[in-house]
């Protein structure tokens, strides 16, 4: 499923925790894609990482730069607030036909940075990036599921697994919502839902609606 839907989009979104935490390849791996039977690099998703303070320590074996060189990912696409990127990681990413971005995203009070996803993924589109997946962490999740933004998503996808990762775990949720009394009301909903079985785990497909 996750590579089937990587094919059917134009760019695959993460943050840079992902991208610290994983060293993700970000390409897709399904039969008939670029570098997987396909022709040249169709199919493979651009690999976009908001990375505003360029925390992300990347290098020629990472393993992004790794499918590059085999033929079967793109070059990544670094969203930062740095104005100028080391000289070292500007040519090691442009050496393999990828970029950073540079665009204002300001800190809140507790130092967590606020994404405009409005003017992002309008940059994204002046790049030709006509759709993106946002597969996570859950930082840039939640920041999409704010209210101002939702209308930004066309739908959500949810893989549920019999697991259970235990208490403190990572949240994955629109902020609450409070009635005109001060009770807790729904956050969003999903409309159109449907429902898929594959072996024990079950996904979820929706339209979000507040």
């Amino acid at each position: 499923m996750t590579h089937y839907l990587r094919s059917r989009h134009d760019g695959i979104l993460i943050g840079v925790g992902t991208a610290v935490a994983d060293d993700p390849g970000l390409n897709c791996r399904i039969a008939g894609v670029g570098g997987y039977g396909g022709e040249g690099l169709n199919g493979q998703p651009r690999p976009v990482v908001i990375d505003p303070s360029l925390k992300w320590n990347f290098s020629a074996d990472s393993k992004l730069f790794q499918m590059c060189r085999e033929g079967r990912g793109r070059a990544p696409w670094i969203v930062t607030t740095a104005k100028e990127a080391p000289a070292e990681k500007d040519a090691l990413i442009k050496a393999y036909g990828g970029q950073f971005i540079t665009m204002d995203i300001p800190s809140s009070d507790s130092g967590s940075h606020c994404m405009d996803w409005c003017q992002l993924l309008r940059i994204l589109r002046m790049n030709g990036l006509r759709s993106v997946m946002i597969e996570g962490g859950a930082q840039i999740i939640n920041s999409l599921l704010q209210p101002p933004y939702m209308a930004l998503i066309d739908r959500v996808i949810l893989t549920i697994a019999p697991t259970w990762l235990g208490q403190g775990g990572v949240v994955v949720s629109p902020a609450r919502r409070l009635d005109d009394d001060g009770k807790p009301m729904s956050a969003a909903r999903l409309k159109n839902v449907q429902w898929h079985p594959f072996g024990e785990d079950v996904v979820l497909c929706g339209e979000v609606t507040i």
